[in-house]
């Protein structure tokens, strides 16, 4: 790797225009192709291993009506319905493209509140449906002119409920100049980064734009990449461009710079990347097709920012290289060397590690105790964030009809199987139980093939009694008659990622240790770097627990109530955040195993590796963490938690983790943390983290020591 690296720096380097040339031949053929087999997202609401998914292939067969797609148009007034405008409503609604059936207006109380339900002959995913609201709105656009309220709500105006508006990649490129201007006090050089971070985002997003013609891509997926490209993408071209610097500081030429850096920080770049990449491939192991769509959007965009990264920062770092460096530096006036106030902090730390280590671990373990009382659920109407139609439909509804109305649960009994005494006993079971609002009269197909009873909760979708009475039904009705509906599809998927989490922790936390050891030659580093990447994200997941499920501080977020943590956040956040925890750990490491390697230090070469990258891992932390508190600013529920969630947890991770857990851990292990089995060794691959760039030879650490103490 290390020859092919060189290459393509000093290729880079040394012949930037054509370096240039080649990434916009590859952007080139990206967009062909987007052009050509692209298409837009969708989501995929079908779950194989869910067991609601089997009454939906039965509605789906014998009833389309009532297996398909679904709408919820809403109508209030201040005073009773007129039932002929209803009527009129009905008819509109009945002569749109794909409406199979209009249900006659189910009515509130005191009449002022109707609850139309438009049913479609097409799942809702279909590409003529999803995210389409404007036949919906045109539909019911006379009738708001006349005064009436109407809102939308259901499963297909859901689809396009929170629309993203960018602001939160906008939020994080601004913080992200902001920071790297104050870190390099050039604009040149804080632009850079940035500007190879966006290009390679595009790159990505382009990309995306292609799987999406060849799977089904949920339309938040494309956001979350962008959430994690940006931050990466920023990142990768930092690391590369401070590696460039620093080869000039010691007298290089600007393509023997760039091709060390690319050797060294390069090589970190594509071996960090990479467990980005092993982390994503454990949404695989979900089984829930919209999650795996998640893992390759966010694969596409951090493939596209490292290949961007590695060809564009030496290339436009040459064209740019007079201006890198601040005037003043430019001008022969130096300041005093960085890193010193962070290795002086390590050799207070190595001073005495036990304590650091008991209050550190303790803080991360407190901050995640509330994680024991994480309630999940896939996505309520009532999660609508700002004031949309949708959460305005959620709430007219639940104080008008009633709170299970908007998720109404269908039972289908197989009359090949149950026959009449079955749906007799269905309709019995739900009329007899406290926990249930309301039990239509069963319905039979046209080819007699099943009977569906539908029923609604008392309790809202995302209360835990909805999910109770969910599972209760299926233990007690017979054999022939599966519960099915909306409210029973996200219990099944709430359960089956309960489970599948800890399997996609397993696989991930055992992969990124494996290519752990195979870089750092080592037993103890990979297993502690397991161990400080779980606290980070178990610190994270309590935050968020105590902030969206207790309510601790979310009116600052701009939400009105606490609710479940949205049951796509555990696994997906884990997968991204474990992969993101090894950036650091890995470029981190490299300095410190290079230092080892040189002197032998055990303690020194931690407080050196932590001088030498702690100015870099801090402004790149900093600019993640921006990155992704940004997008808290967006409507989407999901994105807002993910946003806070991964925001907090970096900050964690590049705070108590990097700055007090792991020299204080490294201090305690000494020249163990080095140590692999003779036999281990002969067995695994080598994937060294860098190859070694010039350095100082170890007869200069005295003089490092006593810049210190002239510091101190």
């Amino acid at each position: 790797m290390n020859r092919t690296l060189d290459r393509l720096g000093r290729f880079s380097a040394g012949h930037p225009w054509r370096a240039l040339a080649l990434w916009a031949v590859v952007l080139t053929a990206v967009i062909g192709l987007a052009a050509t087999v692209g298409g837009p997202a969708q989501e995929n609401w079908d779950v194989d291993n869910a067991r609601a998914q089997q009454g939906i292939e039965q509605l789906r067969e014998h009833l389309p009506a009532a297996g398909n797609a679904s709408a919820q148009v809403v109508v209030h007034d201040d005073a009773a319905l007129d039932q002929g405008t209803l009527t009129d409503l009905g008819e509109d609604l009945a002569g749109l493209d794909h409406v199979l059936s209009v249900a006659p207006p189910r009515m509130s109380a005191d009449g002022d509140t109707a609850l139309v339900t438009v049913a479609y002959d097409v799942p809702v995913t279909h590409r003529d449906l999803m995210g389409k609201l404007d036949p919906l709105e045109d539909a019911v656009a006379p009738y708001r002119d006349a005064g009436l309220q109407v809102e939308l709500g259901g499963e297909l105006p859901g689809t396009a409920a929170a629309p993203m508006e960018g602001r939160g990649e906008m939020i994080g490129i601004v913080a992200a100049l902001l920071i790297l201007l104050l870190m390099f006090r050039s604009v040149v050089a804080a632009g850079l980064p940035v500007v190879v971070a966006v290009l390679g985002l595009g790159l990505g997003l382009t990309g995306v734009t292609v799987l999406c013609g060849l799977m089904d891509v949920s339309p938040t997926a494309p956001t979350v990449a962008a959430m994690v490209g940006l931050g990466v993408g920023i990142d990768y071209a930092l690391l590369m461009l401070t590696r460039i610097l620093e080869h000039l500081r010691s007298g290089e030429g600007f393509v023997d710079a760039a091709a060390h850096a690319a050797t060294t920080a390069g090589r970190s770049v594509v071996l960090a990347g990479t467990t980005v990449l092993v982390s994503l491939l454990g949404l695989k192991l979900s089984g829930v097709p919209t999650l795996e769509a998640f893992g390759f959007t966010t694969a596409v965009a951090v493939v596209a920012v490292m290949f961007t990264a590695l060809v564009l920062v030496p290339a436009l770092g040459s064209l740019l290289r007079k201006r890198l460096t601040p005037r003043a530096v430019r001008r022969g006036r130096t300041s005093r060397p960085a890193g010193l106030r962070a290795e002086r902090w390590a050799r207070r730390i190595a001073g005495r590690p036990v304590p650091w280590l008991i209050a550190g671990a303790t803080l991360m373990l407190v901050l995640a105790a509330p994680v024991l009382d994480m309630r999940t659920w896939p996505q309520s109407g009532g999660d609508g964030i700002g004031d949309t139609t949708t959460r305005r439909a959620f709430d007219l509804v639940s104080s008008e009809i009633g709170a299970g109305a908007n998720a109404p649960l269908q039972v289908v009994v197989d009359l090949a199987r149950a026959g009449q005494q079955g749906v007799a006993d269905v309709t019995r079971t739900l009329e007899g139980r406290d926990d249930v609002a309301t039990v239509a009269p069963p319905v039979v197909s046209d080819d007699g093939a099943i009977a569906v009873v539908s029923a609604e909760s008392a309790y809202a979708d995302n209360d835990p009694r909805s999910a109770e009475l969910v599972s209760d039904l299926r233990a007690e009705l017979p054999d022939g008659v599966e519960v099915t509906g909306n409210l029973a599809l996200f219990a099944d998927i709430a359960d089956l990622l309960a489970v599948r989490l800890w399997l996609v922790i397993g696989f991930v936390v055992l992969i990124s240790v494996v290519l752990l050891t195979m870089m750092f030659r080592s037993v103890a580093v990979p297993l502690k770097a397991a161990v400080m990447n779980l606290l980070s994200v178990g610190a994270a997941y309590g935050v968020l627990t105590a902030v969206f499920q207790w309510g601790w501080g979310l009116e600052l977020l701009g939400i009105d109530h606490a609710r479940p943590i949205s049951s796509w956040l555990p696994i997906l956040m884990f997968t991204v955040l474990f992969g993101l925890s090894m950036d650091y750990e890995v470029f981190l490491l490299s300095r410190v195993k290079e230092d080892y390697d040189l002197t032998g230090d055990p303690h020194g070469s931690v407080a050196r590796g932590l001088a030498s990258t702690s100015r870099v891992i801090t402004a790149a932390a900093a600019i993640m963490v921006m990155v992704f508190l940004g997008f808290v600013t967006e409507m989407d529920a999901l994105i807002r938690m993910l946003g806070f969630g991964m925001g907090v947890a970096i900050l964690l991770d590049a705070t108590i983790v990097r700055m007090v857990l792991v020299p204080a851990t490294m201090s305690l292990l000494g020249h163990r943390n080095w140590w692999l089995p003779g036999w281990l060794d002969r067995v695994l691959p080598r994937l060294g983290p860098e190859g070694h760039a010039p350095a100082a030879p170890a007869t200069r650490l005295p003089d490092r020591e006593a810049e210190l103490e002239s510091v101190g």
